[in-house]
């Protein structure tokens, strides 16, 4: 297994993995697939310096991969990011999503980073139990918020503190 910066070679790869999550109804709010064209501006909107997007990698084969997203896109929030963690259908269970958010977890101060956040479902349980594992707690609860297959459904909101980096940006 290697984990390594994503390249645009690997966009295909990450939208089939992310379209393959939709179905299920667990992973997303998106309700169709999506495309390439339509993920060049986000791909390009992570810089691998401060808001990367890793793949994994087995025997070559693009299997999993993580982001980072800027959290709410204002200056104060810098040093919070939001995750975001999908694995091919055919290698969950593997320990891909496990190693992911283990360098997710262990790079983010070098990242600038000293707070992870993550969206998850409430019936997403595999999510859920990933995310506490690694020591997210509930930071946030939100009601019958979205609308799959005509079922509301919760969004729980996890975070977790990854440093004690206190970064600010230009005084005014």
């Amino acid at each position: 297994m290697k984990i390594r910066d994503a390249r645009e070679t690997d966009l295909a790869t990450i939208v089939e993995i992310y379209n393959a999550s939709i179905p299920s109804r667990l992973a997303t709010a998106d309700l169709n697939p999506i495309t390439v064209e339509s993920r060049l501006n986000w791909f390009y909107d992570h810089p691998p310096e401060t808001r990367p997007v890793w793949v994994m990698e087995i025997d070559n084969i693009v299997v999993g991969w993580l982001s980072f997203q800027s959290f709410l896109g204002r200056p104060a929030y810098q040093c919070t990011a939001e995750l975001s963690l999908y694995v091919a259908p055919n290698y969950k269970r593997q320990g891909i999503g496990q190693k992911l958010l283990e360098q997710a977890i262990d790079k983010s101060p070098r990242l600038g980073l000293n707070t992870l956040i993550g969206y998850i479902f409430a019936h997403n349980k595999p999510s859920l139990q990933l995310f506490t594992k690694y020591d997210f707690q509930q930071w946030g609860f939100l009601p019958n918020v979205a609308v799959l297959d005509g079922v509301e459904r919760d969004l729980i909101i996890v975070g977790r503190r990854v440093g004690n980096r206190l970064t600010t940006v230009d005084k005014i």
